[in-house]
């Protein structure tokens, strides 16, 4: 059987994965740690939401199967996919049920980036945010932000890294090699993503914006202490 080896995964988005995957796991050990590590905390939740706001403009110029429009999938498709009867596309980029896990994780981290934002540990700590919101909105946000999201967050992150495992060990499907390299090998041709020189220009550009937004949230806080 031929086999096709095609570019799923544009380098931009690599890289975004696996930045992401190292800023959460050093959210949550600087969280774990408290005291001065805070500090690290933050710096890294900015890193988080500068990255979020990459992702999100990248779900709509970024490589054909990085799109959000390449794998927003209707219930009626994941129902099959469920059910064992995917269709054709289903394996090159996004499955519908990964679809599913990919926007559910982007919620839940922008939820927590969020609250985290407007939370207060009412010691030395405040989210740049805080002065703009009542008490009450802070005291919500903080309680969310400690109370569930952390957990939601480790949970969908736990279950992540099981599905990966289930699927690499038992169904024998490549996860991890084409987010290192960006090559899938297909039974079938399939449109390539473009990860060309022009488009990663474009990338860095765009994260260059959203660098930007990140550090514009983060001086609100400096702005404050004036």
């Amino acid at each position: 059987m031929t086999q096709h080896t095609v570019r799923i995964w544009d380098l931009p988005t690599r890289l975004f994965h696996w930045a992401l995957a190292v800023c959460v796991v050093a959210l949550v050990v600087t969280a774990k740690v408290g005291g001065n590590a805070m500090e690290w905390h933050f710096r890294f939740g900015y890193a988080v939401l500068a990255l979020l706001v990459f992702r999100l403009a990248w779900g709509l110029v970024g490589g054909r199967w990085s799109r959000f429009s390449a794998f927003l999938y209707s219930p009626a498709r994941l129902v099959r996919y469920l059910r064992g009867n995917p269709h054709p596309e289903d394996s090159v980029g996004h499955s519908p049920l990964g679809a599913l896990s990919v926007f559910v994780l982007l919620a839940v981290l922008v939820a927590q980036v969020g609250t985290g934002l407007l939370s207060d540990d009412e010691i030395a700590f405040a989210g740049p945010l805080t002065r703009f919101v009542s008490n009450a909105v802070v005291g919500q946000a903080t309680g969310y932000h400690k109370e569930i999201g952390q957990y939601l967050v480790l949970g969908l992150v736990g279950l992540h890294v099981l599905a990966i495992i289930f699927y690499v060990r038992l169904r024998r499907q490549q996860l991890i090699k084409p987010m290192l390299d960006g090559d899938k090998t297909l039974p079938s041709p399939a449109a390539p993503s473009r990860d060309d020189a022009l488009s990663r220009a474009m990338a860095l550009v765009v994260l260059a914006l959203s660098a930007g937004v990140a550090w514009w949230v983060s001086s609100l806080a400096m702005a404050a202490s004036f």
